[in-house]
C-alpha cells in the first residue's frame, strides 16, 4: 500500500509538544495528589510517571485508531504502511525498540530520524521504518 497524506516534521513536532504538555500536566497533578509535591526529588524521575507515559504511548494508539491526544488535536494519526490494523507488535517496535535505538545512540539516531521525517517523501522516521508505520492526515475509515 502506498503512503497517503503523510504528516511532516512540524505538525508531528507540534503534536508531540502538545502531548507532552497535556500528559505532563495530568501526571504532575496525579503525582501531587499522591505525594503532595509536583516535582520528584529522585534524579531519575518518578517511576509511576515513566511507566504511565510509556504505556500511554504504547497502548492508546492501538485502541484509539492511531491517535494520542496531541496527534488527535493536530488531526494526524499513526497507521500501518501496509494498510493492516495497528497492533501491539507494531507499537512495541515503534515505541520500545525505536526508543532504545535513540537512547543507545545518545540521540544521534533521533536527530537523523527528524531529518528523515523532514526530507523523505513518505515522511517516515527510523521508528516508522522499524515498525512498518507512518503518520498521516487521513482520518480512520468508517467500518460497516
Amino acid at each position: 500500500m502506498e503512503v497517503q497524506q503523510p504528516a511532516g516534521f512540524w505538525i508531528r513536532l507540534g503534536a508531540c509538544i502538545l502531548d507532552g504538555l497535556i500528559i505532563g500536566i495530568i501526571l504532575a497533578f496525579i503525582g501531587f495528589l499522591f505525594t503532595g509535591d509536583f516535582i520528584s526529588e529522585d534524579p531519575g524521575g518518578d517511576w509511576f510517571t515513566n511507566v504511565v507515559s510509556f504505556l500511554y504511548a504504547l497502548l492508546l494508539p492501538i485502541f484509539w485508531s492511531g491517535y494520542v491526544i496531541g496527534k488527535r488535536i493536530c488531526g494526524i494519526r499513526i497507521v500501518k504502511a501496509d494498510g493492516s490494523k495497528l497492533g501491539f507488535g507494531a507499537m512495541v517496535m515503534r515505541v520500545l525498540i525505536g526508543g532504545l535505538i535513540y537512547g543507545l545512540t545518545l540521540g544521534i539516531a533521533l536527530i537523523v530520524s527528524a531529518f528523515m521525517v523532514g526530507i523523505r517523501k513518505d515522511k517516515r522516521g527510523i521508528h516508522d521504518l522499524i515498525a512498518g508505520t507512518y503518520v498521516t492526515h487521513l482520518p480512520p475509515q468508517k467500518e460497516g
